[in-house]
């Protein structure tokens, strides 16, 4: 222990000797141990440790298709089928939820609150226990009673309406103006469905159908589930049909993490893979530091070998060095890593991970970068340690402080050195290129509609508008009285339409010709106003009126899409379709009385994009509003200035004519939800993520390449004097120097080319924009070759500079 004191007092000490180089090599460390432990605290939150309920990698949910049977649908049960469900051997515990919008009051406006009811085995289901208070209990809700008028809080909703007042247990609260008794507030954490009041649910015995959340028993793969499960659904089916829609898929069971996974597991793969090369940057920065340093001090070795030092004793002094180094780094950079957490979780796409998810610098983080510290410290410092602990004592002692040549092999090691630190940065920079290129040409694609000043309303329609007339009339009234507030240009109505993910799937069929199972359309269902709103081109035929939307006309709007694929020749107008959501409508839409009828076509507009911000248009069929309406509807709002400021205008308007009538707790500007699109804010997160490690990679490889020409200067000093006193000119001096660093640069530059094309198809993974061209890589070798000419001609210079009487003083 005291030769360990020692080795750390010495190793203090010459480090202080040199604060240039430590300096340079603690930053070289920080800047890839911080990136490092701020992606693996991301990674722990999304991949490792992403719910705190009990046994999470074993809950699963159910779903009927894939991806090529047009998508997945939620298996939804009734309370009978759930209880068989529940006896088959592979499920260990099942759960039965609903979800349903409340309106709380108290304050100047009604607030809109998503409420989740659960089966009374919630709590024993979840595992996570309140956190203050208590959660569902059986008690709560059975079979001979309805349930018991209580609520637990959801955390965020806690905050934001009580200021986490833990006097609220006991406290009684209006939904819907119905008293329910505040009995706890869930764990911080606990955010299911992201709801803000939990409730006991009451099934029935009748059709009602519930979504359905289970709990494998341990070693049950999903295959085997899938096996037990499909006769029971079969079944079930027959029972009963409008449950499971006219042709559902085979079974999927899909594990609470997949869907998150299969969304951001690349982008955090890349993301990882481009912090280790960026540490692996950092650690070359610094064996090449300490192998510069190392040859300066094979005098000093040579004297503590001719003394008796073995070279164990050297090896373990010169890693202690390293180590020394390498946990400095990592404490600073820990504490960096905060700062660049922040700004990682800013970027991450706010649907592509869970709402569970905790990120932290926690225990798991701190110790993966302690690891980080020690594995690097023994791998930046083995290699220079283990060559520097065999000087040759004879020639040390004769060389004494001549500056000389260095020997082939060390010259070798850092052109080596030099050259793998180029190669990575060469593909860093690549990759970055390749981040930014497609990240550009998302954020210019044409959308087909113009989001400027545009927000979405959710506006939730209560049972006491129940008849189809009524509701219509309902919603025109506050479509106009929101209309007529001053700084709002204009106001639509969009029951399913806000764009860029809009549109009820549906089949459709075209009168007098063939129909196809095929042939399916996005409906959308909206008032006149929607297509000026959002400036869509109307290119060819009319809108409907606002008389033909009051008297819900059977008419149809189609997009370019489905007008060239089904009327090529550009005759649409007046030919008629028929959809199956109108005939046979989904339990949450009343149709009125006829709209099942044709439609006639009496107008084509302009292609937006109506899934997502990468995916092709499909054929879109735009009918109005009044033709069938939904439990949930939505204004489209378009105003003078930015839209949030209209918020609470819009909503005292709106209570003005039914003072119990909220907006929905979803206010969207549209410009903002389209930078929350997953393929728009992974893009944004890769390339600016990727840039910034870029950047830093460029700057570690700059600082290496020019501590190697330093002290390959340094080193030939004499030689160059006696070359100039030999009447060499300087400008071949520095040929001679630019030279020796353009090789290894070139070595590096061959490399970094063959490994990004190795792994453009990975990069073309996520940058399709890009497709697999060459230009980020042509601009990565012509912004590296720029940092390597002046890494490499500052010290070359200073080459140039040297006086050879001077020079030849030290021979």
């Amino acid at each position: 222990m005291s030769s360990l004191i020692q080795d750390i007092r010495y190793a203090i000490r010459q480090l202080l000797k040199s604060p240039g180089f430590a300096i340079t090599a603690i930053l070289s460390l920080v800047c890839g141990i911080a990136a490092t432990s701020a992606v693996f605290s991301v990674v722990w939150g999304v991949v490792m440790n992403p719910y705190p309920y009990a046994a999470p990698d074993r809950m699963v949910h159910f779903a009927l298709g894939g991806a090529t049977a047009g998508g997945y649908q939620n298996v939804q049960l009734t309370a009978p089928q759930w209880q068989q469900l529940r006896q088959l051997p592979a499920i260990e515990d099942s759960i039965l939820l609903a979800f349903k919008r409340f309106t709380i009051t108290g304050s100047d406006l009604p607030e809109d609150v998503q409420g989740t009811q659960m089966t009374s085995n919630a709590s024993n289901f979840f595992g996570v226990p309140a956190l203050i208070g208590r959660g569902l209990l059986p008690s709560d809700a059975s079979d001979d009673r309805d349930p018991q008028p209580i609520v637990v809080l959801g955390y965020k909703f806690w905050q934001r309406r009580f200021n986490g007042d833990p006097a609220i247990l006991g406290k009684t609260i209006q939904l819907d103006h119905q008293p329910y008794n505040v009995v706890g507030v869930a764990a911080k954490r606990f955010v299911w469905n992201d709801a803000d009041v939990y409730l006991p649910l009451k099934t029935t015995a009748g059709a009602d159908a519930y979504t359905v959340e289970a709990r494998l028993k341990p070693g049950v793969s999903h295959h085997l589930a899938e096996q037990q499960m499909q006769p029971l659904l079969t079944q079930f089916e027959k029972d009963t049909p409008r449950n499971f829609g006219p042709k559902p898929g085979p079974l999927t069971i899909i594990g609470l993490n997949d869907q998150f996974m299969k969304a951001i597991g690349p982008s955090l793969a890349l993301l990882f893979g481009a912090v280790l090369l960026l540490l692996a940057i950092g650690c070359g920065n610094v064996s090449i530091l300490l192998l510069a340093r190392g040859v300066a001090r094979e005098h000093e070795f040579a004297v503590r070998a001719a003394i008796g030092a073995s070279r164990a004793r050297i090896v373990r002094q010169l890693l202690t060095e390293a180590l020394l180094l390498s946990v400095t780094g990592a404490a600073l950079g820990v504490l960096l890593a905060y700062r660049l957490l922040a700004g990682i979780i800013a970027l991450l796409p706010e649907y592509s991970f869970p709402h569970e998810a905790a990120f932290a610098i926690n225990l798991p983080v701190l110790s993966f970068s302690v690891a980080v510290a020690l594995l690097t410290g023994i791998f930046f410092g083995l290699w220079p340690a283990l060559r520097l602990s065999r000087p040759d004592v004879r020639e040390a002692m004769q060389t004494g402080t001549r500056k000389v040549a260095g020997t082939v092999s060390g010259r070798a090691l850092h052109s080596a050195l030099i050259a793998g630190q180029i190669a990575l940065t060469l593909l860093l920079l690549s990759a970055a290129g390749a981040a930014v290129q497609s990240f550009l040409k998302l954020a210019h694609t044409h959308l087909g509609y113009d989001p400027h000043n545009t927000m979405s309303l959710g506006i939730p329609l209560r049972d006491s508008y129940s008849t189809l007339t009524a509701r219509s009339a309902y919603v025109e009234l506050l479509r106009n009285k929101v209309a007529e507030i001053p700084g709002i240009n204009m106001v639509a109505v969009s029951a399913n339409a806000t764009p860029p993910n809009n549109g009820l799937e549906t089949p459709m069929e075209l009168l007098g010709q063939p129909s196809s199972e095929d042939q399916k359309v996005r409906l959308n269902f909206v008032s006149e106003e929607y297509f000026p709103l959002l400036k869509i081109s109307l290119l060819q035929g009319r809108l409907w009126t606002e008389a033909e939307n009051h008297n819900a006309n059977l008419v149809a709007v189609i997009n370019e899409t489905f007008a060239h694929k089904y009327f090529p020749k550009g005759d649409a107008i007046g030919h008629s379709i028929q959809v199956k959501a109108l005939k046979d409508p989904p339990s949450f839409v009343t149709t009125q009385t006829g709209a099942s009828g044709w439609l006639q076509i009496i107008g084509v507009t302009e292609d937006k994009l109506d899934d997502g911000m990468s995916n092709p248009v499909v054929p879109e069929v735009s009918i109005p509003y009044t033709l069938a309406m939904w439990g949930y509807t939505q204004f489209l709002v378009r105003t003078d200035g930015p839209p949030a400021a209209m918020i609470h205008t819009i909503g005292l308007q709106v209570a003005s004519v039914d003072h119990d009538q909220q907006i929905g707790s979803t206010v969207r500007d549209l410009e903002h939800w389209i930078s929350t699109q997953p393929e728009y804010a992974q893009g944004q997160l890769l390339s600016w993520l990727f840039a910034g490690f870029a950047v830093l990679a460029l700057l570690l490889a700059a600082v290496g390449l020019y501590s190697v020409v330093s002290y390959t200067v340094s080193q030939r000093t004499n030689e160059f004097g006696i070359r100039m006193a030999l009447g060499a000119p300087r400008g071949s001096v520095l040929e001679l120097v630019v030279r020796s660093a353009i090789t290894s640069v070139g070595t590096g530059v061959a490399v970094g080319i063959l490994l990004t094309i190795l792994l453009q198809k990975g990069l073309a993974h996520w940058a399709t924009a890009t497709n697999q061209t060459f230009a980020p890589l042509l601009y990565a070798i012509a912004i590296l070759a720029s940092v390597v000419l002046i890494a490499s001609g500052i010290p070359a210079r200073r080459a140039t500079q040297i006086e050879p009487m001077e020079a030849l003083r030290y021979e």
